[in-house]
């Protein structure tokens, strides 16, 4: 029976692929679904379908998760192990991997990790669920979380026992009642998948309980501006850090998107006083946004750390003023890169909410996505086991810095924080001169090829480079 349902079945296939051949290769290609094919190499599977949305609604996608082209290069950075050069630490020597930040402040934030959870925020981004799950993991693993651009959330509070809270650009958290609980307090002027673009909540997507985290009346907008309220220079930036630094004793720092400007934000972001600042590259990633936004705005990761590092370190503050990378840190080998480039610490978006999910995205799949499970207005958000999700989260964070222990030593260090340019080659040219670190191809040793290496390699399309020395490492520069 089995045998002639089986050939039954097969006879009707293989005469419906036969059809559709057939008709594939008549029609031309007007009348051809074949069309798709080329129209989707041509202008790509994401933007045909964002815009669509745009034509069939009229405004901005919003994009969960932040942009998915490639911008950072970690692929091309290697870690170079040692043998004889420098011996590899034994297996029996404990390799440090704990942090301070802020340690000028009066009260510095330590942790046992630099890995920390990023800023989304309650209502507007995530879940209360959510929210509780990402502290309670952050508490046991011994690291921070984030508030993200929301006000204070007592739940999280209580589940966290290392909070950052954002002084933001919305105004929730600017109440001294409210940041004074907080661990250390980031000014969020911008991030790396909006830069400082103006961004609104409607009311109708707002909750009893949101408003009242927000302090929002009731059919009220919660609305996050381009600027924070009432700091329209430079100075008065400066007076915001000096106040809250004062009042607090916490690490007070800055978040910005990263950007081409970026020396000349950090300067003032120095004379500020800051006692860390947080760097978002171009990967960073969102609870929504426009794709122009995340698509074609910023500096990538890679680059913004390593300048922001070699800033740092010619203005004489390395060790002082911390830094902290962020955006698209989606694996412990970008992690660890990000530090050897210079960052102090890293956090983690994206890659803590899919491990928060991980084995309970089937509660949602196939008939809805894995963040209905944690964004603010998910269909599933219910579902999410806070407990599991937090065991899995942590378990995350135990496995990211187990694989960077065995990278550290296999570079024959003790310690995370040991790690730095030396350690890394790169398979590019360019970007071995970007970042300041030996290139692969070539021994260290060999000057006709590092002759070579800057006559012959540094040419691009529209006239050559030159590089020239700055400090630290070096910067390219038109020849014309």
């Amino acid at each position: 029976m089995w045998r002639i349902i089986r050939k039954m079945v097969r006879a009707a296939v293989d005469e419906a692929v036969d059809a559709a051949v057939r008709r594939l290769v008549r029609d031309q290609y007007v009348e051809n679904l074949f069309e798709m094919v080329p129209v989707t190499q041509k202008v790509g599977a994401v933007p045909l379908m964002e815009n669509a949305m745009r034509a069939v609604r009229g405004v901005p996608p919003s994009r969960p998760l932040g942009s998915p082209l490639p911008f950072s290069p970690w692929e091309q950075l290697l870690f170079n192990p040692v043998h004889l050069v420098r011996f590899p630490t034994p297996e029996d020597v404990r390799i440090d991997t704990a942090v301070t930040l802020g340690p000028r402040a009066r009260k510095p934030l330590t942790l046992a990790m630099p890995v920390l959870i990023a800023g989304m925020s309650f209502g507007s981004a995530l879940s209360k669920r959510a929210k509780i799950a990402l502290a309670k993991a952050a508490t046991a693993a011994g690291t921070a979380t984030n508030t993200g651009e929301a006000g204070l959330l007592e739940e999280e509070r209580e589940a966290a026992a290392l909070l950052i809270g954002q002084y933001n650009r919305g105004g929730w958290l600017h109440d001294p009642a409210r940041y004074r609980r907080l661990d250390a307090i980031e000014i969020q002027l911008g991030q790396g998948a909006q830069g400082s673009s103006p961004q609104r909540t409607s009311a109708k997507n707002i909750g009893a309980d949101f408003r009242e985290v927000f302090g929002l009346r009731k059919g009220e907008d919660a609305v996050i501006r381009s600027r924070l309220p009432g700091i329209d220079t430079a100075e008065e930036f400066r007076t915001l850090v000096r106040r809250l630094r004062d009042e607090t004793g916490v690490p007070v720092g800055l978040k910005l998107a990263a950007t081409h400007h970026l020396e000349r934000e950090l300067e003032i972001a120095l004379a500020a006083g800051v006692d860390f600042v947080t760097v978002d590259g171009a990967e960073g990633g969102t609870h929504g946004g426009a794709p122009s936004l995340q698509d074609d705005m910023g500096l990538p990761t890679l680059f913004a750390v390593s300048r922001a590092a070699d800033f740092l370190a010619r203005k004489g503050v390395k060790g002082e003023v911390s830094l902290i990378a962020a955006g698209g840190l989606v694996t412990p080998g970008r992690m660890l890169k990000a530090m050897a480039l210079g960052a102090d610490a890293v956090y983690i978006g994206t890659a803590a909410l899919l491990a928060l999910v991980s084995d309970q995205m089937t509660e949602a799949v196939p008939w809805e996505p894995p963040t209905s499970l944690v964004v603010y207005t998910g269909k599933r958000t219910e579902q999410l086991d806070v407990e599991r999700g937090a065991r899995n989260v942590v378990a995350f964070l135990q496995a990211c810095l187990a694989e960077m222990e065995l990278v550290a030593a296999s570079l024959g260090r003790t310690a995370l924080a040991d790690i730095d340019k030396s350690d890394l080659c790169a398979l590019d040219p360019f970007l071995a001169r970007a970042l300041g670190v030996a290139w692969g191809w070539v021994s260290p040793g060999d000057r006709r090829e590092e002759e070579r290496f800057s006559e012959e390699s540094c040419v691009r399309p529209g006239g050559p480079l030159q590089w020239e020395e700055a400090g630290p490492g070096p910067v390219v520069r038109d020849v014309h």
